[in-house]
């Protein structure tokens, strides 16, 4: 049996890399000027403190998935408050499925077939790391992995977005990239 995780485990703050790259994925990056992540992710991590005696799990996968639920709730007020209309329940379901399918698809850089508990809990440490690595990118680059990885965005895209060459793009994902495999621990 497991020990059970220590306070410093289940530290909200030590999530904070993870939820603003599960931020940045479902914010529309032409919002950048209105809406930062780091912000949306704050107020998050203040509702969870103000909430933390509602925490029903025990281990870092179900505080990743209760602080999923929360950061969905805080981004359903941000397009709410950015449209200026009422709350909408749907939306909030629908961004909670969607932050639970940005996760699923930035652990599917890491999966491996029908993981067990203990390699469940290595993936989800390893996607905590890579959020870590993509915060400490420089802005630019940051933003083109982002766009490119997370979003979906072809090179022209991202070129048009960013008002760069492709050669400019390509250089930052590339470079981005690759200082995010020097951050990252090698693969087992």
């Amino acid at each position: 049996m497991d020990p059970s995780p220590s306070p410093q485990e289940l530290a909200p703050d030590r999530f904070r890399d993870y939820l603003c790259l599960l931020a940045r994925v479902q914010l529309n990056p032409r919002w950048q000027a209105k809406v930062d992540p780091s912000d949306v992710v704050q107020q998050t991590l203040l509702k969870a403190h103000q909430a933390r005696d509602q925490f029903q799990g025990g281990d870092a996968a179900k505080q990743a998935a209760w602080l999923r639920r929360i950061l969905a709730n805080t981004l359903a007020n941000v397009f709410r408050d950015l449209g200026r209309g009422k709350r909408d329940a749907a939306l909030e379901r629908s961004l909670e499925q969607a932050l639970a399918d940005s996760s699923a698809r930035l652990e599917a850089w890491l999966v491996a077939d029908q993981p067990s508990p203990s390699e469940e809990a290595m993936r989800h440490e390893q996607l905590v790391q890579l959020a870590v690595a993509l915060e400490q990118l420089p802005d630019d680059q940051r933003e083109a992995v982002v766009l490119r990885h997370c979003h979906g965005w072809s090179v022209q895209q991202i070129s048009e977005h960013m008002g760069r060459s492709l050669a400019a793009v390509a250089s930052l994902l590339r470079r981005g990239l690759k200082q995010m495999r020097r951050q990252l621990p090698p693969a087992e």
